[in-house]
């Protein structure tokens, strides 16, 4: 069952026409076809019905765009109620509703700060698809718009960095040169004169959105007047998706927003560091080779320590400790230094919950593995390993000391 029919049937069923009529909805006059800046008009409810987000209406006119093509729907409201949703079946646009609405004639207010960033958003992609379609032939088969960023996916196992330079260059050219925008349906004699980049996915009458000697494509969305609104595309990232290739961009407000987040982190790093914005790859190198330089003297200084602390233990045939200042590897180490002195080590470690390392020398009568798995489960956790050496993990970190003292019982058994 479509939308619409689904929409009339639920109408009927729970509550009835604001028409009071059983014939369809007509057609929805879309205000934005002709100009997608408009934000206000009136219009008259034709229809109504209750669907799986709430009531919706559907309008004889309206300038809110349904959901469609890669591009989120409009927000806003009607004769004062939060539009929730649009979409569309057929000719007809459903406008979701936060609650029911009474009136019969309506005025409808678009979310211009919404609005505009949809169309930022939008149209920079057309110009971002045209430039990269015009300078290395790579053809965009889909376009996402999502809350944070927008993507294409490029019909090329690769975008080089320089490749995504250009493009980005030629299509922030395009946006500063302030080109117009048309957009109209055409004739089917005009459409067989346009350089479509793809061909029109719809029958019937076609809308074509140009740029002049750059773009043109068919498109039903919302697009600004001129190139200049979308102001900025700004390439984030590449991805490699199968065989294609997925561009990360933001444009306009998101675009600047997302720099002033960038620079601003920026500047503390750079402070932090007390270094110069220029500066600062060469200080991140120095620090990333001091802080290996460092890990590799703590790794060696953590092995005498275990050695060292084994040898303190040496003669004890069971070693049962709990530490709070190690890392779970320290503790396999020396576990591992306290098997090689013929010991069974029964280690734990205290934090957030508790965590278990058992070893035990070869020919031992404590099998580690089957050991901890006994103590753990007494305690609500879970582990296991083999006979030589096992790891495991409780959730309640107050009972580590109980659970290796149990331990400890049943090794020296």
């Amino acid at each position: 069952m479509g939308l619409a029919a689904q929409a009339r049937r639920e109408a009927r069923r729970r509550r009835p026409s604001v028409l009071d009529s059983p014939m369809p909805p007509t057609p929805t006059e879309r205000l934005y076809f002709t100009d997608s800046h408009v934000t206000t008009f009136r219009a008259r409810v034709v229809g109504t019905a209750v669907l799986k987000n709430g009531p919706a209406v559907a309008l004889d006119r309206s300038a809110f765009y349904p959901e469609g093509g890669g591009q989120p729907a409009d927000a806003g409201t009607l004769a004062g109620v939060r539009v929730v949703d649009v979409q569309s079946e057929g000719d007809v646009v459903w406008h979701a509703l936060e609650r029911p609405l009474a009136a019969e004639e309506v005025e409808g207010i678009v979310d211009w700060p919404c609005r505009l960033d949809h169309m930022q958003q939008h149209h920079g992609q057309h110009l971002l698809s045209a430039a990269f379609e015009r300078l290395f032939a790579f053809r965009t088969v889909s376009f996402h718009l999502g809350s944070d960023a927008a993507t294409i996916d490029l019909a090329t196992g690769a975008v080089t960095e320089s490749q995504l330079s250009a493009a980005e260059d030629l299509t922030n050219q395009v946006i500063w040169e302030d080109r117009p925008i048309h957009a109209r349906f055409v004739t089917p004699e005009e459409l067989a004169t346009l350089p479509l980049r793809k061909p029109p996915v719809v029958e019937g009458a076609i809308r074509v959105v140009s740029v002049p000697d750059f773009d043109h494509s068919a498109c039903g969305g919302t697009h600004p007047r001129s190139t200049g609104v979308v102001g900025l595309v700004h390439c984030r990232r590449t991805e490699k998706r199968g065989g294609d290739t997925r561009v990360e961009f933001l444009c306009g407000n998101r675009a600047l927003r997302d720099l002033r987040v960038k620079n601003a982190l920026l500047a503390r790093v750079s402070a932090a560091l007390t270094v110069g914005p220029d500066e600062l790859e060469p200080a991140i190198v120095r620090l990333r080779e001091t802080e290996q330089a460092t890990r590799k003297r703590l790794e060696d200084a953590m092995k005498r320590l275990a050695a060292c602390e084994a040898a303190e233990f040496a003669g004890q045939p069971v070693v049962c400790k709990a530490y709070a200042d190690r890392s779970l590897d320290d503790l396999t180490l020396l576990a591992n230094h306290i098997v090689r002195g013929g010991g069974v080590a029964l280690l734990g470690l205290r934090g957030d919950k508790a965590q278990l390392v058992f070893a035990s020398p070869a020919g031992s009568k404590v099998n580690a593995g089957a050991l901890l798995k006994e103590i753990v489960a007494q305690f609500g956790g879970k582990g296991g390993g083999q006979a030589g050496m096992a790891q495991g993990g409780m959730p309640d970190a107050t009972k580590l000391d109980a659970a290796l003292d149990a331990a400890k019982q049943r090794a020296e058994r």
